[in-house]
C-alpha cells in the first residue's frame, strides 16, 4: 500500500481507494495461489496414503517387528499377551491412516467454508477501509484513551507496528526457509519430490508453534516417510532413509535454533531468548498451542504499552530498556 502511493503518473497520484482495492485482490491472489498449489498435491499425497495395503506391506517386517517384540518383552515394557507386537503396530499404523485420509478431512474442511464466507467478507470489507483511510484504526482506539494519554498512545502504537511488522515478516522469512531446506534435503536423501513437499509444508507451518512445533513437524515427517516406503526392505532400505530423514531435520533445526529463531525472537521483538522462553512457558500453561503461537506477539504489545505508561517503575525499565 505504501509502495503504491508513491507511484506519480506525472503529477497525479494514484487514489488511494485503487491503492487499497489492488493491495487487498494481491493478498487474496497469494492467498489462492497458494492452495492451489499446495491442496492438489496433499491430496494426490493422501490418496496414495489411503491406497496402501498395510497387512502385506507388514508382512515384509516380520523379522524385525519380531525382534523387537522380543526385547520389549524380555525387559516387560509388553504386559498385553493376548495381542501381538505386529498386531499392535498394524492398529496404529491402519488407525494413522486412517487420520491420514487428508482427502476426507478437506471435503469436511470445504464444507465448513460456507460458514466461514461472510467471515471473509467482513475481514476483506474492513481490511481495504484500514487501507484506504490511513490512521483509521489508530482513531478508533484513541477514543477509549483519555486526551491527555494520547500521545504516549501514539507513540506505543508507532513501536508496536514496527516491531510486529519485522516479526511476522520474520516468521514468514522463517517458514519459507524451513519448508525450501527440508524439502530440498529430503529430496537428496531419496525421498520422492511430491512426498518431500508434503513433508516441508507440514514442517514449516508446525514450526511457528515455538519449541514444541520442530519436535511434531519432526515425528510427522518421519512417520509419513515410514509410511510411504514400507515396501522397502528394511535393514538395506529403509532404515537408513529413516537415519537420513532424521539428519535432514536435524540439520535443519540447527539452522533454524541458531541462525533463523535468534534473529527474529531476539532482534525483532528486542527480548533475550530466556526472556522469550519463559513468555511461551507461561502461555503455553495458560492457553495451550494457540497460546504458544499468540504468546510473542501479545508479549511485544504489553512491553511497549507498560513502556509508555508505566515507565517508573524498574521492573519496566529492565524489560523495555531495548526497545
Amino acid at each position: 500500500m505504501d509502495w503504491l502511493c508513491k507511484i506519480r503518473i506525472r503529477k497525479y497520484h494514484i487514489p488511494r481507494a485503487l491503492n487499497a482495492a489492488v493491495t487487498v485482490i494481491a493478498i487474496w491472489a497469494l492467498l489462492i495461489a497458494f492452495f492451489l498449489i499446495f491442496i492438489p498435491i496433499l491430496l494426490e499425497e493422501a490418496k496414495g496414503i489411503s491406497q496402501l495395503d498395510v497387512n502385506s506391506i507388514l508382512s515384509g517386517l516380520s523379522e524385525p517387528l519380531t525382534k523387537l517384540e522380543k526385547f520389549l518383552s524380555k525387559y516387560f515394557i509388553i504386559k498385553n499377551e493376548n495381542v501381538t507386537f505386529d498386531q499392535y503396530i498394524t492398529q496404529k499404523v491402519l488407525s494413522f491412516l486412517t487420520i491420514a485420509d487428508i482427502s476426507t478431512l478437506f471435503g469436511k474442511i470445504v464444507s465448513i467454508f460456507g460458514n466461514l464466507f461472510i467471515a471473509a467478507f467482513s475481514i476483506t470489507f474492513i481490511t481495504f477501509f484500514f487501507l484506504k483511510e490511513e490512521g483509521l484504526f489508530a482513531e478508533i482506539l484513541l477514543l477509549f484513551i483519555p486526551e491527555k494519554y494520547e500521545d504516549n498512545m501514539r507513540k506505543a502504537m508507532l513501536s508496536i507496528k514496527k516491531l510486529l511488522v519485522r516479526y511476522f515478516i520474520g516468521i514468514s522469512i522463517e517458514i519459507t526457509c524451513i519448508i525450501l531446506l527440508v524439502i530440498t534435503g529430503q529430496t537428496i536423501v531419496g525421498v520422492g519430490f511430491s512426498h518431500a513437499v508434503v513433508i516441508g509444508f507440514f514442517a514449516g507451518i508446525i514450526n511457528i508453534v515455538p519449541y514444541l512445533g520442530p519436535i511434531i513437524g519432526s515425528t510427522l515427517g518421519l512417520l509419513i516417510g515410514l509410511v510411504i516406503h514400507l515396501e522397502m526392505d528394511f535393514y538395506t532400505q529403509l532404515f537408513p532413509m529413516l537415519i537420513f530423514m532424521t539428519v535432514v531435520f536435524l540439520i535443519v533445526h540447527a539452522i533454524d535454533n541458531f541462525v533463523f529463531q535468534p534473529l527474529i525472537y531476539s532482534s525483532s521483538v528486542k527480548a533475550h531468548p530466556l526472556e522469550i522462553f519463559l513468555v511461551i512457558l507461561a502461555a503455553s500453561t495458560i492457553g495451550g498451542i494457540l497460546g504458544m503461537i499468540v504468546a510473542i506477539p501479545l508479549y511485544t504489545i504489553i512491553r511497549v504499552i507498560a513502556k509508555e505508561f508505566f515507565n517508573e517503575y524498574k521492573v519496566v525499565k529492565k524489560l523495555t530498556r531495548k526497545i
